[in-house]
């Protein structure tokens, strides 16, 4: 009996970190991913692996800066920063935010056009509008309702990709050496910083720690706090775990699938693929992941801007006035028809940037007794996450070499 209720008290602790696991199974992991193994087969499997054991580490370090200090992090970056720099770090925040936004609401109308041929200005349109009923429901049950919401519609995304890989298995031997670290040329260096930025996500590592605080408060009870920084590394776990898988699927789906087919280059070119080779109705269900991905993860990104504009400016706007402003580049570039399944790409890319301007505060300030008192990381955690920032950083630099070239 007292096992039982120690679990279901543990259990009720879950959840803030599956709000941000849903960033990392957005479009624009569908894109990287899809693109990666169908253009690569098993040849990237490492990323996806490696990007998703740095997103648990700095997904815990987010939470833990909640619950100790009772702060976002946004929060904690204010109040240590001038005016100026300020303002130009918020800008470079909400450049990811829109660049964030411009990702999901694209993949929300490429999958209401797969499912009902609908144009994809309209189904842009759509996908904000079902975002921002998901943020009223949140603003009007409470946090753990939309945990809940989100979760549930987390599970929903795999099940196209289970089942062709369930029809038609991936190579174990490709596999397992797709786990070898290599590349191919600067194209799969532009792929790998695409996974990498669709993966490790800057603006859920600003809203973990919100959701953590909101959820928990400041916790100032040394026992108390040891129990729930506990109950975040079993929630950061099993959410990252279920994220990772998600991902994987989709790499090994499109390897097993996809690869050596001949003309794909959207996402829209992969779903009619996929019915050909396994039927429509895993090529549905694929569609529906993707709207599924699109509808949630947008509502996260607006939620997470939300955070931002509230921790760095000490300033709240309706979230239709920030749904709006988020929406409109997207609606933008869909009305001028451009490919949508390059820019998510390309979004991806610009995302990758955006991830040391949230890691390095992270480590700075997760590294300091001042702050985080008796929390603070230990070496071991602190070297990790500056091997994180170094690869990242190592990353886009040649990433802009080879652009160049």
């Amino acid at each position: 009996m007292r096992t039982t209720k120690r679990i279901s008290s543990r259990a009720a602790l879950l959840g803030p970190a599956f709000v941000a696991a849903i960033a990392y199974v957005d479009p624009g992991n569908f894109s990287t991913n899809l693109s990666a193994g169908s253009m690569y087969g098993y040849l990237l499997v490492w990323v996806v692996v490696a990007a998703n054991l740095m997103a648990g580490l700095v997904q815990y370090l987010s939470a833990k800066v909640g619950l100790v200090t009772g702060q976002s992090l946004p929060e904690v970056v204010r109040d240590r920063l001038p005016r100026w720099p300020r303002l130009a770090y918020w800008a470079q925040a909400e450049m990811v935010a829109i660049a964030t936004d411009l990702a999901e609401v694209l993949g929300g109308a490429i999958a209401l056009n797969l499912l009902f041929g609908l144009p994809l200005l309209v189904g842009g349109l759509i996908t904000g509008l079902v975002s921002l009923v998901l943020l009223a429901s949140q603003n009007r049950y409470g946090q753990r309702p939309f945990e809940r919401i989100i979760a549930g519609l987390l599970l929903i995304i795999p099940v196209g990709f289970v089942a062709g890989l369930w029809l038609k298995p991936p190579d174990l031997a490709g596999t397992v050496g797709g786990l070898v670290p290599i590349l191919q040329g600067p194209d799969s260096l532009l792929l790998a910083a695409g996974m990498l930025g669709a993966t490790v996500m800057p603006h859920v590592i600003y809203l973990h720690s919100a959701l953590a605080r909101d959820r928990h408060g400041h916790v100032t009870d040394p026992a108390r706090l040891r129990r729930l920084l506990g109950a975040t590394r079993i929630d950061v776990a099993i959410a990252m775990l279920v994220a990772g898988g998600i991902n994987l699927a989709m790499v090994l789906f499109a390897a097993s699938t996809l690869h050596g087919v001949p003309g794909l280059e959207t996402i829209t070119d992969m779903h009619a693929a996929t019915a050909a080779v396994l039927g429509g109705g895993v090529a549905t269900l694929f569609a529906v992941g993707l709207l599924v991905s699109g509808l949630a993860s947008t509502a996260v990104g607006c939620y997470a801007g939300a955070v931002i504009m509230d921790g760095l400016l000490k300033r709240r706007i309706s979230l239709l006035v920030r749904r709006v402003v988020t929406l409109v580049p997207a609606l933008i570039l869909l009305g001028f028809n451009v490919e949508p399944t390059w820019l998510l790409v390309l979004s991806q890319v610009a995302l990758s940037f955006g991830i040391p301007f949230a890691i390095v505060p992270l480590l700075l300030v997760t590294s300091r007794r001042s702050i985080m008192g008796e929390q603070v990381n230990s070496r071991l955690v602190t070297g990790l996450t500056g091997l994180i920032v170094a690869l990242i950083v190592a990353l886009n630099i040649a990433l802009i070499g080879l652009t160049i070239m």
